[in-house]
């Protein structure tokens, strides 16, 4: 069994500084026992499930401990960062990655994620062994088959805010790497989501303390539940979110679950399980989408038609930049049309599946989001993919 005063006296004593984050002791109690009781951990599952826990205690310890060493790190300002999100599976990646093609903005990068301390601006010596212990800790972690063309994941490429949101165990994210429909419901409905995110904040003040201030780009899908937390955080904030098929994007994150926790639990994963469980996941994720683009706040966001950013990359970053304010650089035309011409769809294996493996019939589902997809005036994914090739 799991036990979440174990997991934090464990990061204590490695750090030397007591745990001062009340919430995120709070939120890995929960999720501790939500694990314990749905999770149906293997013996395996249930000691990577402790290292990781531990780990992620230990680089939110760290930033205490940082911060306390040099508390002029408090006044680092993460000015206008652009937090770029969606439905899970909804293109988000691929759009990271059109970012990253740009110099102005600061992304994560991979090993960031894994090893983010002690600031590189202060110890740049480290971060070739830190990249270096991230690569070999990946050949060390079991992937599942056809890992590659489910998520772009590069040594050296930018990631995703998911390793910084489970610093205080309030990642969405959570509910795909485990068994935990409750904790994401206590995610959604119980958990200071304001103060997730100033741990969140942390992390990127210690990042570019000492080094040249830059606005970041935040990718993870799940920024969508927490738009009003995040304003709290960062008042600045601009908002950029892609559009998908839910029906596509339903069946896309239920093959990713249905891998990812297998990984960790003890026997056969229930197909029709993970599809009921993702349903209500997809179903949460329009509700706060609905709410935020219906509330004084909806206009912050600039809404991207993923399958004309597949088709026309350009054309679309140039119509983004333009709705957070700022102009497209030749150059940055250029790094995106190379990095679109060397990267076509499918070019890292096929990925494919149906919505009616996972017990679901796509035109009920369709019909259950028909409220977020005619305000949006999405198309079905043939359509939009034969849209793009025409």
């Amino acid at each position: 069994m799991l036990n979440a005063a174990e997991i934090i006296a464990r990061a204590q004593d490695r750090v030397g500084v007591e745990d001062s984050d009340p919430t995120a002791a709070r939120n890995l109690a929960h999720l501790v026992e939500t694990l314990n009781s749905t999770g149906r951990l293997s013996a395996e599952g249930e000691r990577r499930s402790s290292d990781l826990f531990t780990l992620d205690t230990i680089n939110r310890l760290d930033g205490i401990k940082w911060l306390r060493d040099h508390p002029e790190i408090a006044a680092e300002e993460i000015d206008a960062p652009v937090f770029l999100m969606g439905l899970p599976r909804s293109g988000t990646t691929y759009f990271q990655y059109l970012f990253d093609r740009d110099p102005r903005f600061r992304l994560i990068r991979t090993w960031q994620s894994m090893a983010p301390n002690p600031p590189p601006g202060l110890a740049p010596e480290t971060v070739a062994q830190r990249r270096a212990a991230w690569n070999e800790s990946r050949k060390a972690q079991p992937q599942f088959e056809g890992f590659e063309a489910l998520h772009l994941y590069d040594e050296d490429g930018s990631d995703e805010c998911h390793a910084f949101m489970q610093q205080s165990h309030a990642a969405a994210g959570l509910n795909n790497l485990f068994r935990v429909p409750d904790h994401f419901d206590y995610i959604m409905d119980e958990a200071d989501l304001v103060e997730a995110y100033r741990i969140h904040k942390r992390q990127f003040q210690l990042l570019q303390w000492r080094q040249e201030p830059r606005p970041w780009a935040l990718k993870y899908p799940n920024h969508v539940i927490a738009m009003d937390a995040i304003l709290e955080v960062h008042p600045g904030a601009r908002f950029v979110m892609t559009h998908r098929d839910p029906v596509q994007t339903l069946a896309s994150i239920c093959k990713m679950t249905f891998n990812l926790r297998g990984m960790r639990m003890e026997g056969p994963v229930d197909p029709h399980e993970v599809g009921r469980d993702m349903r209500h996941f997809i179903r949460r994720h329009i509700e706060r989408i609905m709410a935020f683009e219906r509330g004084p706040q909806g206009s912050r966001v600039v809404h991207v038609d993923y399958y004309a950013l597949v088709d026309d990359p350009v054309g679309q970053m140039r119509g983004i930049h333009a709705g957070i304010g700022i102009d497209t650089p030749d150059e940055v035309t250029e790094a995106v049309s190379a990095w679109h011409r060397a990267n076509p769809k499918n070019a890292r294996g096929r990925n494919d599946y149906t919505i009616e493996q996972w017990g679901l019939d796509a035109e009920e589902i369709a019909e259950e989001f028909g409220d977020y997809i005619r305000h949006f005036a999405i198309p079905r994914e043939r359509d939009g993919l034969a849209r793009a090739a025409a």
